[in-house]
């Protein structure tokens, strides 16, 4: 008798959503909850960190950039090495990088010994999201794929919530190193991590753990009643250059690639120069630091309202319709901030600041995970995401600087602004390409790759 082949690629794009998936989004949304706060605290440490240490703004920008540039290197590392090693290795040694050494952060007596914390929490920090968009990704039905990775990149502002929560109810009475005190919880749910967090299926068909891969299968899929003598099989774009940076301007993506690097340039500039200065801003515009943090809360919550609205409109049109809508409105608001306006109508401008910074960058992710084929696919991510870091290196250093200048704060937040609308320009001549588009069948494009045991 013949044995059954299953398409491993066509059982998950076309499964019914059930509690596996759930479960799947729920680890790494909890995950990302924190990977956002790490970073989020930033922005409130800042203003603090700048009266104890007696630093200038264009030094506390730059310690706010060690994070930033830590994330750099870290994206480019580990998101290469999880093609290769597998997803879930590479997601507990970052969770284990940002949480130990932001925690490590709080004990920091020197602004030198606090950057090189910060950029050793930055390698985790940026290493981890790559990795947990591309596992969301890969588990997701087809249908639902956007919804699920933006829901769960929505821990993302979540994180931002809760640091500036945090910062209003204990730094007052505890300094700015509660903030980072707390950042060391996740290392204690790290077992249950490891218990839970099933590693990517394709990573392992691809390395020949079929029993595992059939286990998922039967999780996510459970109708296919899946044997263990049915043969897996994965639909593959073959890529020459293997998971290097060379395999990622192949097969028309040349364009593409660079585009797609410009957008999280710009798109991380502005993020971070807003995350790591708002409140700073805010202050600069004559607001006390108690409610520059609630500008720093509604910008967040903001965030998570533009980023999962943003992930359903993008499964009922496209992600590019709807990043370019964020990235414009986000300049608009931006500007909007510039002027002396009621409470509620600035309260009203920075949340739409959030869910179009914040948003469009998840969003972004999204877009880039459905962009390369499954063999590159944390490579492309990690590598976009590597080049934005140096806007988000860029994006506090220049904020910190103007605010030195000592410029109208109109200008401020129109600098800000500007970059968004670039990358809304970029986003128009992005094309996917026709190989991967219309899934040629041969093979010097595509080939079927049969797994057996």
């Amino acid at each position: 008798m013949t044995a059954k082949t299953m398409n491993v690629n066509a059982v998950v794009d076309h499964a019914k959503f059930n509690k596996s998936h759930l479960s799947i989004v729920l680890w790494c949304l909890l995950i990302i909850v924190f990977d956002g706060y790490d970073l989020a605290i930033n922005g409130v440490a800042l203003p603090l960190l700048m009266k104890e240490w007696g630093l200038t703004t264009v030094q506390a920008g730059m310690l706010a950039s060690t994070a930033l540039c830590g994330m750099m290197f870290g994206a480019m590392l580990f998101g290469t090495l999880a093609d290769k090693i597998g997803r879930k290795k590479v997601i507990m040694i970052c969770v284990f990088l940002f949480s130990g050494f932001t925690f490590w952060g709080g004990f920091a007596s020197s602004p030198t010994e606090f950057g090189v914390l910060r950029f050793l929490a930055g390698l985790g920090i940026g290493g981890v999201l790559p990795n947990l968009v591309a596992l969301t990704s890969e588990y997701a039905p087809k249908k639902l794929r956007s919804t699920l990775v933006t829901t769960m990149f929505s821990g993302y502002a979540m994180g931002g919530i809760m640091a500036a929560l945090f910062g209003s109810w204990f730094t007052a009475e505890h300094g700015w190193q509660i903030m980072f005190y707390i950042a060391g919880f996740p290392l204690l749910f790290l077992p249950l991590v490891w218990k839970f967090l099933p590693e990517s299926l394709t990573f392992l068909v691809k390395v020949g753990k079929h029993d595992e891969a059939r286990k998922m299968i039967n999780a996510i899929a459970p109708e296919h009643q899946v044997s263990a003598s049915t043969k897996l099989e994965l639909d593959e774009v073959v890529v020459p250059g293997g998971t290097t940076v060379k395999a990622l301007y192949q097969q028309g993506r040349s364009l593409g690639t660079a585009l797609f690097w410009l957008c999280f340039f710009m798109c991380l500039l502005t993020l971070y120069a807003l995350g790591s200065w708002l409140p700073k801003l805010m202050m600069a515009a004559g607001y006390s630091l108690g409610s520059s943090l609630m500008f720093l809360l509604a910008m967040n919550i903001g965030a998570v309202i533009g980023t999962v609205g943003g992930g359903i409109l993008a499964d009922k049109f496209h992600l590019k319709p709807v990043i370019m809508t964020l990235c414009v409105s986000g300049a608009l608001a931006l500007y909007g901030l510039g002027f002396n306006s009621p409470p509620f109508v600035l309260y009203f401008l920075v949340a739409v600041a959030g869910a179009a910074s914040i948003g469009s960058q998840i969003l972004l992710y999204s877009y880039v995970a459905q962009y390369y084929p499954l063999s590159v696919r944390s490579t492309g991510i990690g590598w976009a995401s590597a080049v934005g870091r140096t806007g988000a290196i860029v994006g506090p250093i220049l904020i910190g600087f103007l605010l030195s200048k000592e410029l109208p704060h109109q200008l401020n937040f129109m600098a800000v602004g500007i970059p968004v609308i670039i990358a809304a320009i970029a986003l128009i001549f992005i094309r996917t390409p026709v190989a991967q588009s219309e899934q040629v069948s041969v093979s010097t494009v595509k080939r079927r790759r049969s797994y057996s045991s």
